[in-house]
């Protein structure tokens, strides 16, 4: 599939960092991957999980999740892991 809006500026805010997951020091610059609250394109902030630079200037694909979605995940991993 072709992005037609190929040019288009992707905007962000990190309103929230919610904490790290992992981190990778293997790059010339590390980077981690972090749970945030992120307004993309001046949208509704929502729970986003991806890999960011140690500046915050790139990242790499992600997720978002609404806080109803978190909240499902965060119970379907629960469940799972208590199971443990």
């Amino acid at each position: 599939m072709t992005n037609r809006n190929s040019n288009m500026e992707v905007t962000f805010e990190i309103m929230e960092h919610i904490g790290v997951i992992d981190t990778y020091e293997n790059r010339e610059m590390p980077w981690s991957k972090e749970c945030n609250i992120v307004s993309w394109n001046g949208g509704p902030a929502k729970i986003d999980i991806r890999d960011w630079s140690s500046d915050h200037e790139r990242m790499s694909r992600g997720i978002t999740l609404t806080e109803e979605q978190a909240e499902k995940l965060a119970k379907a991993l629960s469940a799972r892991y208590a199971s443990k």
